[in-house]
């Protein structure tokens, strides 16, 4: 029952860890994005979200390992974050898509959508983040 009780505990320090870098990740990405939209890539919003997503992954890598995983290590660090980059491009894509798939195939072309489709993507990556984090990427058992 105590080990039961302790994995609880880790894994609820860890959601709370993890929440907090993501919502600042989630802050950069969605600030760059708009900043983006709004000035030098105003025709390309998908292209836009690529380059948002890219430095909030920077950031969240650093987050990440420093602090919210920082227990978790059992890999070299060129191993984890190729395992890191790998899963943030999925979940990259998972945003885009939802992006793309919103404002072309749906025609739902105005900066509030592009936000909500942005924001609904970005909830989708978030989901198989965490998961694939604690599954690969920082799969050591906690110490």
């Amino acid at each position: 029952m105590a080990r039961a009780r302790n994995t609880v505990d880790v894994i609820y320090r860890e959601m709370i860890k993890f929440g907090v870098v993501g919502a600042l990740a989630f802050v950069i990405d969605l600030g760059l994005a708009n900043l983006l939209w709004h000035t030098v890539l105003e025709d390309r919003v998908t292209t836009a979200k690529i380059i948002s997503g890219l430095v909030a992954t920077m950031f969240a890598w650093v987050g990440n390992r420093q602090w919210t995983f920082r227990h978790r290590r059992s890999r070299p660090a060129h191993h984890e974050v190729a395992l890191f980059f790998g899963v943030n491009l999925i979940a990259l894509g998972i945003a885009t898509a939802t992006l793309a798939f919103s404002h072309y195939g749906l025609g739902y072309t105005s900066r509030v959508a592009d936000n909500i489709a942005t924001i609904v993507g970005i909830g989708l990556g978030t989901l198989f983040r965490f998961w694939a984090y604690r599954r690969f990427v920082f799969a050591g058992e906690p110490l």
